[in-house]
C-alpha cells in the first residue's frame, strides 16, 4: 500500500533522526567549537571583570568532587570570582555542557534529510542552519555562564553580578529561554522557512478554496 506524502515524509524523518543524533554526538567537539568562540568573545569582551578564560574541554564532577566525565565538548570557564572552599578560598572555575543547547542541529538534520532537495540546496540549508544554531548555542553558553555566577556561586557571585550592573531576573529568563525554548523552536522554524514550497505541496495547498456558495 502506497503511503501518503505526509506519512512518507514522517517515516523518512523518523528514520533519519537517530542517524543525525549519532553523527551530532560523535562529532560533538566540532559542533560546539564555533559556538564556544562566539560565547568567548561576548563573555570576555563585555564582562571581562567577571570572566578571564573560556575554553573547550573539561571535567564534570559529582557531589563529592570526583571526576565523572572528561569530554572535549564541555566548556570550561575561568572566572574572577572567589568562593569559600574547605580550608580557604578558591577561584570559581565551572564547567558547562553546551550540548543541551545544540540538539536543534540533529533535529533540523532529520527534517532536512527527509526533504527532497538537490545536494547543493541541502548543503546551503545546512550551512545557514548551522550559523543560526551556533548563535543560539552561544546565547545559551553566555546565559548559563552568567546564571552560574548569579545563582550558583553564593554571595560572592551574586555580588559580582550586581557590581557588573546585570539583573539576576533577566539572566534567569535568558537561561530558561535558551534551555527550554530555542532548541525546540529554532530547527522547526528554520525548516519551515527554508522549505515553504515543499510544505505547501505536502499538505496539498493549491491556492485558496473556491467559494461554492451558501446552501
Amino acid at each position: 500500500m502506497a503511503l501518503s506524502p505526509i506519512r512518507e515524509f514522517g517515516l523518512k524523518a523518523v528514520l533519519w533522526l537517530p542517524l543525525a543524533f549519532v553523527a551530532w554526538f560523535w562529532a560533538a567537539p566540532l559542533w560546539v567549537w564555533p559556538a564556544m568562540l562566539i560565547a568567548k568573545q561576548v563573555l570576555l569582551g563585555h564582562w571581562g571583570a567577571l570572566f578571564e578564560s573560556v575554553r573547550l574541554g573539561g571535567e564534570l564532577l559529582d557531589a563529592s568532587g570526583r571526576v565523572v566525565e572528561r569530554a572535549g565538548y564541555l566548556v570550561s570557564l575561568g572566572t574572577r570570582v572567589t568562593v569559600s572552599v574547605q580550608g580557604g578560598m578558591g577561584v570559581l572555575e565551572p564547567t558547562l555542557n553546551p550540548m543541551v543547547y545544540a540538539w536543534s542541529l540533529p533535529l533540523f538534520g532529520g527534517l532536512a534529510m527527509a526533504t527532497p532537495l538537490s545536494t547543493g540546496r541541502r548543503a546551503l540549508q545546512f550551512a545557514f542552519a548551522l550559523a543560526v544554531i551556533w548563535l543560539g548555542q552561544a546565547f545559551g553558553i553566555v546565559a548559563e555562564s552568567l546564571k552560574t555566577l548569579a545563582f550558583d556561586a553564593g554571595p560572592s557571585g551574586a555580588a559580582a553580578i550586581a557590581q557588573a550592573g546585570l539583573d539576576a531576573n533577566a539572566i534567569a529568563l535568558a537561561y530558561q529561554f535558551a534551555t527550554l525554548v530555542l532548541p525546540a523552536i529554532v530547527p522547526v522554524a528554520l525548516w519551515i522557512g527554508l522549505n515553504r514550497a515543499f510544505i505547501e505541496t505536502l499538505v496539498g495547498r493549491g491556492g485558496e478554496p473556491r467559494d461554492r456558495g451558501r446552501v
